[in-house]
């Protein structure tokens, strides 16, 4: 068949990647002419790499979506034209592949007696979401972003006023209400005659949405050529609530093991475009490894570990967890004054003074200086580090809480010579893993943590990513994938971004530093991971089997004490009713909050009488907690300023 292709493209920065040029490489095999409409203005390198594959480039306002860019392609080629060609391609950019060439695929569908046809279908649903679709429901329907139409129907009088009569589209609601679910359905009941190339019907009553949900099935087993990019980063919840989450983490380890795929191609966008914990979600970026045991001996990675220790009675402790590392690894620990020089080297010792480094440096940004000032001049020497510091949190009592937290660091970067050997195989088969942080904690006063991972720090974090200008994505609704207590591994060109914005001591505050949250250190805890993805890497979770025991225990500890909390209180049957009966609370909340800013002064004096309850310390501040989730940071913060306490 003689085919025109009309391929839309669209990317906020106008940046093409290579899986663009490799899908169009294949599809330029199968076309006559190839024609580009691109919603938006293109990067002269994006420009440089269609004009290689296209023969027709358009630039337009990024404005109608791909309904409209389709629209403007077919007027801007003209129905005399398409007239000329068997069949018109109208494909987009939110796929990747093909996995499989085109043309086994271009071959089977020239024996089919259609007019059109399409990869895959979505099953719709019986009711409408969106509210805007003629139909009053979704109808099953080809999916847009491939759909091929032959010469009856280009010529058809019923093709023509559909593009020529098409309404303005101006969000996605309207993209799918007026295109993608109607298309099908309109030119089916025109007597038009259709088809599909990837055969799914036994999957109807599995998902709506075999593409996005069902990617192994449909690659490995029916050879589509396509795979959704969304796979790797829409919403969980599309995962989470008919499966266990595992459809991109299956589908991944297919592509990596069994076809020729190129993942870099994946990775390239990914890391570019999407929200890091999004993507780190839906692969299962989390990496449970053996403590007990070596998967694999010997590396041929340079390996260190980068070690601060300030606290002189945390030497052994410290040192404890550096005996784990493996023998060919050099160790360098920083300190401040030459006498802690002494006692550290002495300790040390015994693991070799010629693989042991002791760095003063001043004590001034505590351990993140020391990494990103004191240790800077020493990390383009090696591969893989980690970098570990004497954790000592004594703002709780009882300590043992920050204890704990020094123990969930180390035991996740340093908990056994057969850990560590594992850490460093993991780095060595996962060349886009970049940093590799423990999980978020969660015991005794950091269970808040869990779902307010940015705490003050987000403001903080978005402004200095703009202002070095490295783009990428970020949103206070996403948790980032940071190492809270500053122990991690890391491939050294993955901080690369961070050590080149080349920090002095002078950037941080001298010494006593009050601890809070929302400074300079707390900010850079949290912008690791997003240096890693502007190097073109990604983060990942990691801890030992035998940690892992305790997390399975305490998160399944936490969620269900939460989970009978809400049954026995509002009588909820699952997750989606619980998350709405809260929300549901939240507004009765805000009424509350109304009424006590009406009753100002007497709220003001309440506050004043928990602040002299003669209770000790620590029960005073978790009732202030405590009525501090009641009324909201914003309207306790006010009262706070209000009120000067006695005493």
């Amino acid at each position: 068949m003689k085919r025109i292709a009309i391929y839309f493209f669209w990317d906020k920065d106008g940046i093409v990647d290579d899986y663009n040029i490799y899908m169009l490489d294949d599809l330029r095999e199968n076309v006559e002419k190839m024609v580009v409409v691109s919603n938006g203005k293109l990067g002269a390198e994006g420009y440089a790499k269609l004009d290689k594959v296209a023969d027709l480039i358009i630039e337009r306002e990024n404005k109608g979506f791909d309904v409209w860019a389709y629209k403007k392609g077919i007027e801007y080629v003209g129905w005399d034209e398409l007239a000329e060609y068997d069949e018109l391609i109208l494909m987009n950019f939110t796929n990747y592949g093909p996995v499989y060439p085109f043309m086994e695929m271009f071959k089977e569908m020239d024996r089919s007696d259609v007019d059109f046809w399409g990869i895959t279908e979505h099953y719709g649903h019986d009711f409408d979401p969106y509210g805007k679709c003629k139909y009053g429901y979704i109808p099953r329907h080809i999916q847009s972003s491939f759909i091929a139409v032959r010469k009856r129907m280009i010529n058809s009088e019923e093709f023509h006023e559909y593009w020529e009569k098409m309404p303005e589209v101006n969000d996605y609601a309207d993209a799918i209400c007026l295109h993608e679910a109607i298309f099908t359905e309109d030119f089916t009941r025109k007597g038009f005659k259709s088809s599909v190339y990837v055969k799914t019907q036994d999957l109807r009553d599995y998902s709506e949405y075999p593409l996005m949900l069902y990617p192994l099935e449909l690659v490995k087993n029916r050879r589509c050529p396509i795979f959704k990019r969304k796979t790797f980063y829409n919403l969980y919840e599309e995962f989470l609530d008919v499966s266990c989450g595992q459809s991109a983490m299956e589908f991944f380890e297919y592509l990596k093991n069994e076809t020729d795929y190129n993942l870099d191609l994946i990775w390239d966008n990914l890391l570019r475009t999407a929200n890091m914990a999004d993507i780190k979600e839906r692969m299962q970026l989390n990496y449970v490894l053996p403590a007990e045991y070596s998967k694999k001996q010997g590396t041929d990675a340079r390996v260190a570990l980068f070690m601060h220790i300030y606290n002189m009675d945390m030497v052994g402790y410290c040192k404890k967890y550096a005996e784990n590392m493996i023998e060919s690894a050099d160790i360098l620990v920083t300190t401040d004054t030459k006498e802690k020089e002494d006692i550290i080297k002495a300790a040390f010792m015994d693991l070799g003074l010629d693989r042991v480094k002791i760095i003063l440096i001043e004590n001034r940004g505590r351990d993140v200086s020391a990494l990103l000032v004191g240790l800077k001049p020493y990390y383009k020497q090696y591969d893989y580090i980690c970098f570990a510091h004497d954790k000592k949190s004594e703002y709780d009592k009882p300590y043992m809480i920050g204890e704990s937290f020094a123990y969930h660091c180390f035991e996740n970067v340093l908990g056994s010579k057969e850990y560590v050997n594992n850490i460093v195989t993991l780095f060595d088969e996962n060349p886009r893993l970049g940093l590799a942080v423990p999980p978020t904690p969660c015991h005794g006063s950091y269970y808040y943590l869990i779902g307010s991972e940015w705490r003050e720090n987000y403001t903080n974090v978005k402004k200095l990513i703009e202002q070095w200008g490295w783009g990428i994505p970020i949103s206070e609704g996403k948790a980032p994938i940071a190492p809270l207590g500053t122990m991690f591994w890391f491939r050294a060109e993955a901080l690369k971004p961070l050590f080149d914005l080349n920090f002095v001591y002078d950037d941080f505050d001298r010494e006593p530093v009050e601890i809070r949250d929302g400074g300079f250190m707390h900010a850079i805890e949290r912008i690791y991971p997003f240096a890693t993805q502007k190097a073109g890497y990604y983060a990942a979770w990691i801890m030992s089997d035998k940690f892992g025991k305790l997390e399975i225990t305490n998160l399944h500890k936490m969620l269900r004490d939460a989970n009978q909390t809400m049954f026995w209180n509002l009588g909820i049957d699952d997750r989606h009713q619980e998350l709405h009966k809260i929300s549901c609370l939240k507004n009765e909340l805000e009424v509350t909050k109304l009424s006590l800013l009406q009753s100002w002064d007497e709220t003001v004096n309440y506050r004043n009488e928990i602040e002299k309850w003669k209770y000790p310390k620590g029960i005073r501040n978790r009732v202030k907690m405590i009525i501090r989730c009641i009324l909201g940071k914003r309207l306790y913060g006010m009262i706070a300023k209000r009120v000067k306490p006695e005493g």
